[in-house]
């Protein structure tokens, strides 16, 4: 491999904040004074290309450090890694929480996306830029959705610098063999990874809702902003002793282990332990526990699948990238009940086989990073997790890995390479995750809320579980209601409820003109079609999609083809470019839709039947589901509501 080096060279601060995370170098092949012995041979190159997945906590470091990643800094980083400078300017420039570009330390991130804009963002983001000028220090940035939308609107506050928390042992002083654990089994953790003594260098704070004072104040003094309120404010029924999966949200403390036991914590995972692997699949698969992302894919066969390939080691995925417009049911999950993911993660991995676990958490969730940090460094000192969880011979751990921005990271495959250091960019399938996924081993993925239906699978029983919903949709489901309701957050509804029943549950207002359903990828309703039955299969028969849970209700105030635009400018933003239908046509849709927003009625006609042959090439052609769904909210908006009647 030919490595072209700049002559940039990094700063202290930049130096320090790798070798942090690295090590010092061992050789001036990767940064260090030149010695005689570095002249007669190289040292360190394969082990460092196989750390190649530490480049994007490398990215992190830098832009949690000094607020930017510059070219010396970067170089410094693909030096330690030997990473071709080149690929790793294409993977820091695929992320939109880092920037190549000299900006503040201080970045004020401020939604812009649907719940957000109907609650008044873009007249907020006016008045916070006419107020913060350059010489304030402060970098204001229009974000895409925050997961915040329960509280919109909303805006997440960012400032680099060196932290104060101490940090893990850094890789550079850890052996050979735990650092190939990591791909293989237990072994080393980078900083950051649970212990909750990584060093970020960075303050965060949480505006939200938000208005130009409070937001102004949290960008100029983030460490003195207010606490963010409980996570059980966003659930309305809690507490609810009734509730499956946010039973716990109110109830018990989410950073005490032995509240979480008390409150049945662990009981799944005994069970686990007492039935087998096999019978665990088993347990799952007569469940008929569906995925929750979305695709709506058997979680038992997804499990089966990974368990039975030859080869190893198999890898487990916990998707936490939830970067759906209208999603915050997984950031709640995270944050009010953690040690409920951890011990479903367990038994994921125990059930396939898996010895080692990443949970990929979205970049954009500051106190969800930290409530899972503690919770599984609280699990690993307990035994709960490591070598020999609770006497059964199993070892397994856990890895956080931070997402940087980028919603295609939602897709498995896109996932993956973000993982090993690459661009985010989705994989062309076959060969399925099953197959050949995470460093090309057999990998199974669920989301945040799949994971975490597990443990009434087992608590209850399959049969019992299967009982709840209906027969083809079966359990219990969590629903993400903001926008146009009294009562906004995270519902817990068995399957088959209707959609009047939640909205009703929300305190829906009288004036409703439409429903959005599965976010930005999803598509409107009417409000005639209340009596729609959320369930996979019902949802699906009348046209439209349950998606990952989002009911976004808009009264006739919010300027609908204001939506729709944001939408399109949304898939433009998020597409990662690799195929050319959803490339150019996200780009080709969002130009139709602000020409279609001068004019109406027949003057629009044009446009309207070329947004309809776009959408159908980008469904019919695109890699993955973003090209394939990044008109359905349009296409039903035109169709449903005659949106441009």
């Amino acid at each position: 491999m030919d490595l072209h080096f700049g002559d940039s060279k990094p700063t202290d601060e930049e130096r320090a904040a790798v070798d942090t995370l690295l090590g010092p170098p061992e050789s001036s092949w990767e940064g260090a004074d030149r010695s005689d012995a570095d002249l007669r041979w190289a040292r360190g190159g394969r082990a460092a290309r196989d750390r190649r997945d530490l480049l994007l906590p490398g990215l992190h470091a830098l832009n949690d450090r000094v607020g930017w990643i510059s070219e010396g800094g970067l170089g410094y980083l693909c030096r330690r890694l030997t990473v071709p400078p080149a690929e790793a300017y294409g993977v820091a420039t695929f992320y939109a929480m880092f920037s190549v570009r000299p900006r503040p330390a201080t970045v004020l991130h401020v939604c812009t996306d649907l719940a957000c804009t109907a609650a008044g963002a873009p007249k907020l983001c006016e008045s916070v830029e006419a107020r913060l000028g350059p010489e304030s220090g402060v970098k204001v940035e229009r974000s895409p959705c925050l997961g915040l939308c329960e509280r919109a609107p909303a805006a997440l506050v960012i400032r680099a610098g060196e932290s104060a928390r101490l940090g893990v042992p850094p890789l550079g002083e850890l052996e050979d063999e735990a650092r190939q654990g990591r791909k293989g089994g237990l072994g080393a953790q980078p900083p950051g990874n649970g212990t909750g003594k990584g060093r970020r260098g960075r303050h965060t704070a949480v505006s939200a809702p938000t208005t130009p004072d409070t937001a102004i104040h949290a960008a100029l003094t983030p460490e003195n902003a207010p606490e963010e309120p409980p996570a059980t404010l966003a659930v309305p029924q809690a507490p609810d002793p009734n509730l499956l999966l946010l039973a716990r949200i109110g109830t018990v403390d989410p950073t005490d282990l032995d509240d979480y036991r008390a409150h049945g914590g662990y009981t799944a995972l005994r069970r686990a332990f007492a039935l087998g692997p096999a019978a665990v699949i088993r347990e799952v698969t007569d469940a008929g526990l569906l995925g929750r992302g979305g695709a709506a894919f058997p979680t038992g066969r997804k499990w089966q699948a990974t368990a039975s390939q030859p080869d190893h080691p198999h890898h487990l995925v916990c998707n936490a990238d939830e970067s759906e417009p209208g999603t915050f049911k997984d950031r709640v999950l995270m944050e009010g009940d953690p040690y409920a993911l951890v011990e479903a993660i367990t038994i994921a991995a125990y059930a396939t086989g898996a010895r080692h676990g990443y949970l990929y958490l979205r970049g954009e969730y500051p106190r969800a990073l930290e409530r899972m940090e503690h919770a599984i460094g609280q699990a690993r000192a307990r035994g709960l997790l490591g070598d020999d969880i609770l006497g059964q011979g199993f070892s397994f751990d856990i890895e956080i890995r931070r997402g940087a921005g980028a919603y295609i990271c939602g897709e498995e495959t896109a996932l993956f390479n973000s993982i090993e250091g690459y661009r985010g960019e989705p994989r062309s399938k076959p060969p399925f995750p099953v197959e050949k996924g995470l460093f090309g081993k057999p990998t199974v993925a669920n989301n945040v809320e799949t994971l975490v239906n597990v443990l009434p699978v087992l608590t209850l029983g399959a049969q019992a579980y299967a009982a709840i919903g209906t027969r083809q949709s079966t359990g219990p489901k969590l629903f993400c209601v903001s926008g146009s309701v009294d009562r906004p957050g995270v519902y817990e509804l068995p399957f088959g409820a209707t959609l009047g029943e939640l909205l009703e549950l929300a305190g829906v207002r009288r004036n409703l003109r439409a429903v959005l359903l599965g976010g930005a990828a999803g598509g409107f309703v009417r409000p005639d079609e209340l009596d729609l039955p959320l369930t996979f299969e019902g949802t699906r028969a009348a046209g439209t999609t349950l998606g990952s849970g989002v009911v976004m209700a808009f009264d006739d105030t919010v300027p609908l083809p204001r939506l729709l635009l944001r939408i399109a400018e949304f898939f433009r933003d998020e597409s990662c470019g690799q195929c050319v239908p959803c490339r150019v046509g996200t780009v080709r849709q969002e130009e139709a839709l602000h020409r279609i927003a001068k004019r109406t009625g027949a003057d629009a006609a044009a446009d309207i039947t070329l947004l309809r042959e776009v959408g159908r090439a980008m469904r019919d052609a695109s890699i993955c589901g973003l090209g394939q769904t990044a008109w359905n909210a349009v296409e039903s908006a035109i169709d449903r509501l005659g949106a441009y009647e």
